[in-house]
């Protein structure tokens, strides 16, 4: 086990930024922190990298205690908080080596892990200029490449895609699949079909608890509950009305007219059974024409939404 966090509790001058929180992180996996600002992801994070101390609870990472062997720990860690505090006046270069020999690498060793890094987190081409004039996303990859630099164990990544492109984003996103073969990643990010793609397992906070904790598809399934087919079939409009009210498996359902002679149904499941084979047969059975059948889950984007609304709002709905 890479992280083991157990009843982490920490309070600012009487406001409880994190509440009685447990979870664990396995070696190799890369795991999505998700949560509405106020949260308390950062606080988890930092907590987590030995930056501030906790109120209570037990946070070992592989195996240390953060609180009493918070040295070791570091050693371990490669953090990249929201804000990347670089040293805008120095070049990428020396910028990397001061921080290879504070993290403790040997002359030698650290000139081998800055060209790697360099590479890893595509800079070469930017490797002398000066970091205070580089673009935002050139500078989220220094802070990349300064996490790395000392090949921790556990990587831990807030926003580290804040401020980027469509291009860069997708860029950081393959760099972090990429460490998830040889690291264990832990990032915040309010990119949700981001997460989607590149985290094995989620964790959504609210008001310093955590609501959830499983993989995008399992949330999916459990949340957005059954889901709903879409068919485009062409066919009578009454028989297909007929045909739908007829299947109990279906809990309500809507057509609407598609191009041509099809229509749009949107059937909403009452179960979890896939009922695609079942109306694929009875279209072929009454001669119908079929180009759409497809099952349609809730987006983590949806279940993420769900489940971080305010109370209050609940209350309403």
């Amino acid at each position: 086990m890479m992280i083991d966090v157990c009843n982490l509790t920490k309070n600012y001058a009487g406001t409880t930024a994190v509440a009685d929180v447990s979870f664990h992180v396995e070696r190799g996996e890369i795991v999505g922190l998700l949560g509405p600002n106020g949260a308390g992801k950062s606080t988890t994070m930092r907590i987590l990298s030995c930056f501030i101390p906790a109120s209570s609870g037990t946070v070992k990472v592989a195996g240390l205690d953060v609180f009493t062997q918070s040295e070791e720990v570091r050693r371990r860690i490669g953090y990249m908080p929201e804000n990347n505090p670089l040293h805008q006046e120095m070049r990428v270069r020396e910028y990397l080596k001061f921080r290879a020999r504070l993290k403790g690498l040997g002359r030698a060793r650290s000139r081998e892990r800055v060209d790697a890094v360099l590479a890893q987190c595509g800079l070469e081409s930017v490797n002398k200029r000066i970091i205070g004039h580089l673009s935002k996303g050139y500078r989220q990859r220094v802070g990349l490449a300064d996490a790395l630099v000392h090949e921790p164990e556990l990587i831990i990544l807030d926003e580290p895609t804040l401020g980027l492109d469509p291009s860069q984003i997708r860029s950081v996103r393959q760099l972090v699949k990429d460490l998830g073969r040889r690291h264990t990643v832990l990032l915040s990010s309010h990119i949700l079909p981001e997460v989607e793609m590149t985290c094995n397992r989620v964790l959504i906070m609210r008001e310093g608890r955590i609501l959830a904790d499983d993989t995008p598809e399992n949330l999916q399934k459990t949340v957005g509950k059954n889901g709903h087919l879409i068919a485009e079939i062409a066919a009578p409009l009454q028989e297909l009305e007929t045909c739908w009210e007829q299947m109990p498996e279906l809990s309500h359902y809507t057509i609407t007219a598609a191009e041509g002679d099809y229509h749009r149904c949107v059937l909403a499941l009452a179960g979890s059974h896939d009922l695609r084979p079942k109306i694929f047969a009875l279209v072929v059975e009454r001669g119908w024409k079929l180009r759409e059948l497809s099952r349609v889950r809730h987006s983590l984007e949806e279940v993420y939404i769900r489940l971080t609304r305010p109370e209050s709002e609940e209350e309403t709905l």
